[in-house]
């Protein structure tokens, strides 16, 4: 066990905001309690709402913790609609919280720059891209919604600390290559898990080259490549930007930081110890990096705009929006490709800045008239076709290239489209010749980038503790396994944004589960089922009713060969038991028929033993680390909000 060693940055920011925990310098794996600064929640407040309203509160413990932000479903005009973001604004001034109206722009964008997000702090967002924050040296993480409403109801929340892997960024960028190729080129290259469930601290002398919008964007898709956060040094670029937003705030009247914090945080910058423990290091030379693209349909799937463009892959679609690639150098980006020119006949090219001002902004430069002239289609500051809503979404048999952060199947809207991801620059020359290829005059030729991962020391996360099964919590589960193979199976799979903000019934969700994936799904699933999922299970987008609807359907337990963490929080604070173990998936998968389906009833029945530690199936045991304390009380109590109601005493 290796207990020496200093805090990384992540470490000493949890330690700053603890308010339940070890009596020592907290470690990877220690479950903690945290007072974040802030919490954003979006057009999913609503849903948070009836979560905080079910527990009992009444009031918001502290409303200068919470933002709202509507921005997901901002096309939108349906009477419902409307009736939930006016039921969402009055709610928020009875409470007397910060509320950003529909067309202001996307949460997370307002966030940085409007002074919410400071260095050194931890902030919250019930949306997996709240690891943008990170850019700024703040820890960023998403939580869920009931989360959040445990946070509107106590100002805290549970987390279970997890291990750092420390990312050396060499050199600097050539012309031409953006911060969403570094990202991009990350989440190819090393796509076997090592960072999975991770907190990503970006180091090393190229990073000072790296202006604050290549961070943002690094950040942003951090949780793409299986992260928790992704946090950057803090230095005269950081800032020199909380100057400019201190300078913005002023103008409007507003103050959430002050000279004296800029003073500090120049000075005495947060950072991780000179002995911080780290659970391994990745080197990567900026310099090396050619402009990448990432699909199709997947954003593990990397190759150089070279290799692509030598295909002639044909496209109907680019986009240049979202909270990853919507901001003012991304939309110069495109207009330096696009200027004098107009995109090709047979492409829809749309275009959203990531917020009013950055559009104000645009307009203000040149940029915005520029990008009309060539023929873009203008879109309300929000996301919209990112996530498959409004205007500009995908049809089936449609190939698209985006600047968004995510390809899964189905995201940007039918699971019959194919969709690729690049930096701004490449989907303006994409959209102008018809075919994914590259600006001129930026090289191309020769592989991605050069890298390298080493292992680092083991941390306290890898140890096995022996634990008591509590009172409520079952010995022992059994059920038929019903298998979805499927590597990282995200959550726009399990529950597709069609749904995603329609409020379903419990028998609703159950028809719709997985459908994404499997469309023959909800027909097979049984009451008392044990689902079986592969590695990654849960990856994506932060929907709580991934998990929900799983219960729904009368899963009773999920076992994977690895998860994403947001997902078993979903998971347990909804009372959905969760165990990791990869020999019995890797065993069980051989059911799969030649035909490969995409769910397979196995022909045995399977127990969990929790008490022994094993999985039992088909005459063999396959042992797996017992759950540990809080995770049992949440499903023992049947959720968070239960428990909450029990420490309150409601």
């Amino acid at each position: 066990m290796n207990t020496v060693g200093g805090q990384t940055l992540a470490e000493k920011i949890v330690q700053a905001h603890m308010t339940r925990g070890p009596r020592r310098r907290i470690r990877a794996g220690d479950v903690v309690g945290l007072c974040p600064r802030h919490v954003l929640t979006h057009d999913n407040t609503a849903a948070v709402i009836e979560k905080f309203r079910a527990i009992g509160v009444g009031r918001i413990h502290d409303p200068t913790q919470p933002v709202f932000a509507l921005d997901h479903d901002v096309q939108n005009r349906s009477e419902a609609n409307q009736r939930r973001y006016a039921s969402i604004e009055g709610f928020a001034r009875g409470h007397g919280v910060d509320f950003y109206p529909a067309g202001t722009g996307i949460g997370h964008q307002i966030m940085v720059s409007r002074g919410y997000v400071v260095p050194g702090s931890l902030c919250v967002a019930s949306d997996s891209h709240a690891t943008t924050y990170g850019a700024l040296g703040a820890l960023g993480t998403p939580i869920v919604r009931t989360d959040a409403a445990a946070v509107w109801s106590t100002g805290t929340f549970w987390w279970q600390v997890p291990r750092t892997l420390r990312v050396e960024l060499r050199g600097e960028l050539a012309t031409g290559v953006a911060g969403k190729d570094v990202i991009l080129a990350l989440c190819g290259m090393f796509a076997a898990g090592e960072v999975l469930n991770a907190v990503v601290e970006f180091t090393g002398d190229g990073v000072a080259s790296l202006g604050m919008d290549a961070r943002l964007s690094i950040a942003n898709m951090t949780t793409e490549w299986g992260g928790l956060a992704g946090i950057f040094p803090v230095d005269e670029v950081t800032v020199d930007h909380m100057r400019r937003v201190r300078n913005a705030l002023a103008a409007c009247g507003e103050q959430r930081f002050c000279e004296a914090d800029l003073m500090h945080w120049s000075t005495d910058p947060p950072a991780a110890d000179p002995d911080a423990v780290y659970a391994g290091r990745i080197e990567f030379d900026l310099s090396t990096l050619r402009p990448v693209v990432a699909g199709p349909d997947s954003v593990r799937a990397l190759a150089t705009v070279a290799e692509v463009g030598a295909r002639h892959t044909k496209i109907d679609k680019a986009y240049l929006l979202g909270c990853v690639n919507g901001r003012l150098e991304d939309l110069q980006a495109a207009a330096r490709v696009l200027r004098g020119r107009h995109v090709h006949d047979g492409v829809s090219f749309y275009v959203a800045a990531a917020s009013a001002d950055v559009q104000a902004a645009a307009e203000a430069d040149g940029t915005w008239q520029t990008l009309l002239d060539a023929g873009a289609h203008a879109l309300p500051p929000g996301c919209g076709p990112c996530i498959g809503l409004g205007e500009g979404s995908l049809e089936p048999g449609e190939v698209a290239i985006s600047a968004t952060n995510r390809n899964f199947p189905g995201r940007m809207g039918s699971r019959d489209a194919r969709a690729f991801l690049a930096g701004p620059a490449v989907v303006a020359a994409s959209a102008l010749e018809g075919e994914i290829t590259a600006p001129s005059g930026v090289r191309t030729e020769g592989p991605v980038a050069t890298a390298r991962f080493e292992c680092g020391v083991e941390t306290d996360a890898a140890l096995v503790e022996p634990v008591e099964i509590l009172e409520g919590f079952p010995e022992r589960i059994e059920g038929r396994a019903i298998v979805v193979p499927a590597d990282d199976l995200d959550t726009d799979a399990m529950y597709g944004k069609d749904h995603t903000y329609r409020d379903l019934s419990a028998g609703e969700m159950a028809r719709v589960v997985l459908e994404n994936h499997d469309p023959d799904f909800a027909s097979i699933v049984r009451e008392g089922d044990v689902l079986v999922g592969g590695f990654g299970f849960g990856t994506g987008s932060s929907r709580e009713q991934a998990a929900t609807a799983l219960t729904a359907a009368g899963i009773r337990l999920v076992i994977a060969g690895s998860f994403a963490q947001t997902f078993l929080r979903n998971a347990y604070n909804n009372g959905l038991p969760c165990i990791t173990c990869p020999e019995f998936v890797e065993s069980i998968r051989s059911v799969r028929s030649a035909q490969d389906l995409r769910t397979v009833v196995a022909p045995a029945t399977v127990t969990v033993d929790f008490v022994a530690g094993v999985v039992r199936y088909d005459g063999r045991e396959y042992p797996f680390p017992p759950m540990g304390e809080l995770p049992q009380s949440l499903v023992a109590a049947g959720g968070i909000e239960s428990m909450i109601r029990r420490e309150l005493k409601f």
